[in-house]
């Protein structure tokens, strides 16, 4: 059995799909495992701690994909200078495992079926007590939520603590974070040991607990609609329930001198927390970090990818911020595959894919040259519509 990491090649990824500890850990229970020459190089992981761990480092792309039996990556498989896509290297029957934002970019589990790849999506991973080793959506949101608040601190013309000083004493910050998924959890305890006085808003009722067990003031909103999808995801909701969230936010937001927002919703555009017209109201110098911006912001003013400054608020939205603190990120990222794999391998080093396990039934998108996800299917056949 060949595990394969391949360099990721996408602008800004810094992270690696295996780190050294985690290699030795694979080869001292008879696996072999290929890595891309510099693959570890901009998550501070050098060829020679992984040949130190037994691996055996390719400098040849094509010969790594072409010849691994589980090929482990983090960004989706992309298109390179030379115009070759990676995926044209993957031979047919072996295993990919990596993100691969199925239902936002379907085209690509498309190619994959067709190249008789079989495909497990690392956001697809069920939210179960079993599969949490597993949850790298989890592992990566977590870090996420540690950052924007740092990021945050950064930016406010403030303090983010309460001091008492010869000069007078300074009031702490104020922090109002959308959204107590994992990131938002992450950010809030966050802010809370910066010393920043927290609140936090959810549509989902049963986080109030986690968050005020973070030292948080939760901010409530009744709706008369199921606020949760499966795996305890937030799910979409009506327009009406929409506009009365946003009228007991706006209040919040006002007052705040930081607004965090996280709300993100699996293959759909994020939803519209903070209007134009919430953000005019805000005090000049606060600071707005919109962690959804990759999907189109929850900010209804973010620039993805930029730090703007609009109407005297300066407008943050990060994309992949993970990837700005590679060596962790990966830390985790290699232990979320690694509990993935196992289920994959059998006693005897042999590849299984049993679809009776619930985990590997949910996370694999393709198989034998099909698409095995039906919101896959639907979004891909969508797409053809549109052309």
């Amino acid at each position: 059995m060949r595990i394969a990491v391949a360099k990721e090649i996408e602008v800004g990824e810094r992270r690696v799909a295996l780190i050294p500890d985690v290699v030795a850990k694979l080869v001292k229970q008879g696996l072999e495992v290929w890595v891309e020459t510099g693959a570890g190089e901009r998550s501070f992981f050098s060829d020679s701690a992984y040949e130190a761990a037994g691996a055996k480092i390719i400098g040849d792309p094509a010969t790594l994909w072409g010849e691994a039996d589980i090929l482990l990556k983090v960004s989706p498989p992309q298109e390179r200078e030379d115009g070759r896509s990676e995926i044209d290297f993957l031979k047919a029957g072996s295993v990919l495992i990596s993100f691969l934002n199925p239902l936002g970019n379907p085209a690509i589990v498309e190619k994959l079926a067709n190249r008789q790849v079989t495909a497990l999506s690392m956001e697809l991973i069920p939210r179960t007590t079993r599969a949490q080793s597993m949850d790298a959506l989890s592992s990566q949101a977590s870090l996420a939520g540690y950052k924007s608040v740092l990021i945050a601190a950064a930016a406010l013309p403030k303090y983010f603590p309460m001091l008492t000083t010869a000069a007078g004493t300074i009031a702490p910050a104020k922090i109002f974070i959308m959204g107590a998924g994992v990131a938002g959890l992450q950010a809030i305890a966050t802010a809370r040991r910066l010393g920043a006085v927290v609140e936090a808003f959810d549509i989902r009722p049963a986080v109030k607990e986690e968050v005020q067990s973070l030292g948080a003031k939760f901010v409530e909103v009744q709706l008369e609609e199921e606020t949760v999808a499966a795996g305890g995801y937030a799910k979409e909701i009506s327009e009406a329930s929409k506009q009365r969230t946003q009228e007991v936010v706006t209040e919040h937001v006002k007052n705040a001198d930081v607004v965090i927002t996280t709300a993100q919703v699996p293959g759909k555009k994020a939803p519209l927390l903070v209007t134009e017209e919430m953000v005019k109201q805000m005090k000049p110098g606060s600071v707005i970090v919109d962690l959804a911006a990759e999907q189109g912001g929850n900010c209804a003013c973010t620039d993805p990818g930029k730090d703007i400054v609009w109407n005297g608020i300066t407008i943050i939205g990060p994309i992949n911020l993970p990837s700005s603190m590679p060596v962790h990120a990966s830390q985790l990222y290699a232990k979320n595959l690694t509990s993935l794999m196992q289920l994959l391998i059998s006693k005897e080093k042999a590849l299984q894919v049993d679809f009776a396990d619930d985990i590997v039934d949910a996370a694999c998108v393709t198989y034998a040259g099909e698409i095995r996800n039906k919101r896959v299917s639907e979004e891909l056949a969508a797409l053809k519509v549109r052309g």
